[in-house]
């Protein structure tokens, strides 16, 4: 009998001892969870012995059911920084510890107490130049149907951007834009919702402007680069380019915690974020990263096209996210 229990406790201490050894890491999938895959959980397994679950897509709800039900399976999750800053307050989130994250070299505009930088994107206007006459300028070129016309795609989550691009495109300036104005906005959209096809993930956003299923679209930058690496000929405009930041968060009880800091500790160095840059076409966090990237690599970065750039407000987006999320959704189901 004592043999057969040491035998047990043995296999039990084992198992344990396994799962102390992994992690799971959540983002979006495609390219930009591939870049990542390649850039930091391989580096990390390869250096640290833990080995890195992939899963996908981020999927906010299920974030916070997890969180709610104390079942959580997802260590380091890839998330945008307005949702990251209404988790924070809602108690969704462990706080980032600094004593094993190096703190020092990131960009404090993406690094707070529950988060820390994944990198920095633009949404730019992207078209597939096979299904286009001409080349779009502007956001207003999206809702110029008779001039371009052909189905247009954005993203079809409640998140920064559309609305923004609704209220440019209606001639609103850039420094005007916040508070937003939701009847203006909704306003400007009805004028193509009948032309508007959504995409959800970014890897969806990709397939419909190669396909030329939508001829024009809202996209993150790092997927157009995606789409012209693969030698696909699609056309991007960098006028009026809204900026924004995905970070990286630990969701409030999480297994693996540690192993999780340390993660992110590889994932936010100088060697980490300039290699997904250069593989992804999103900016660094990190502030030592473009020293360690080709000059062609950092010519391709967002922070390349500052003219005309704009940078959404994330602070509040998080104090309005749910309010907007209501009217959005119902506009949609209209």
């Amino acid at each position: 009998m004592k043999l057969i229990l040491t035998g047990l406790l043995a296999g039990l201490l084992a198992a344990t001892a396994a799962k102390a050894d992994e992690m799971a890491f959540t983002s979006w999938g495609g390219t930009t969870q591939e870049a990542q895959t390649k850039s930091w959980a391989a580096p990390f397994e390869a250096s640290s012995g833990i080995k890195v679950l992939q899963d996908g897509p981020t999927d906010y709800g299920k974030l916070k059911a997890m969180v709610d039900a104390g079942n959580v399976t997802w260590d380091v999750v890839d998330v945008e920084m307005d949702f990251a800053i209404k988790a924070a307050k809602d108690g969704l989130l462990e706080p980032i510890d600094y004593a094993i994250v190096p703190k020092a070299d990131l960009d404090p505009r993406f690094s707070n107490e529950h988060a820390v930088g994944s990198f920095y994107y633009s949404f730019v206007l992207a078209w597939n130049k096979g299904a286009v006459s001409g080349e779009p300028a502007s956001w207003a070129d999206m809702f110029d149907t008779k001039k371009f016309p052909g189905k247009r795609t954005f993203y079809k989550w409640s998140a920064p951007g559309v609305i923004e691009i609704a209220l440019l495109a209606d001639g609103v300036p850039a420094d005007k834009l916040y508070p937003l104005d939701l009847d203006r906005a909704f306003k400007k959209l009805d004028t193509i919702k009948s032309d508007i096809v959504w995409w959800s993930g970014g890897a969806e956003s990709q397939q419909l402007i190669a396909s030329g299923e939508a001829a024009f679209g809202q996209l993150w930058n790092g997927r157009v680069f995606a789409l012209q690496q693969d030698g696909t000929d699609v056309g991007v405009s960098w006028n009026q380019n809204l900026t924004a930041a995905d970070v990286l968060v630990v969701p409030k009880g999480a297994k693996n915690k540690d192993s999780a800091m340390k993660f992110l500790a590889a994932a936010t160095s100088p060697a980490g974020q300039a290699k997904f840059a250069e593989a992804s076409g999103y900016a660094p966090i990190n502030t030592k990263a473009k020293a360690e990237m080709p000059a062609d690599a950092v010519k391709a970065l967002p922070d390349a096209h500052v003219d005309g750039q704009i940078n959404l407000d994330m602070n509040y987006w998080a104090e309005h996210r749910d309010e907007i999320a209501t009217r959005w959704y119902a506009w949609q189901t209209k």
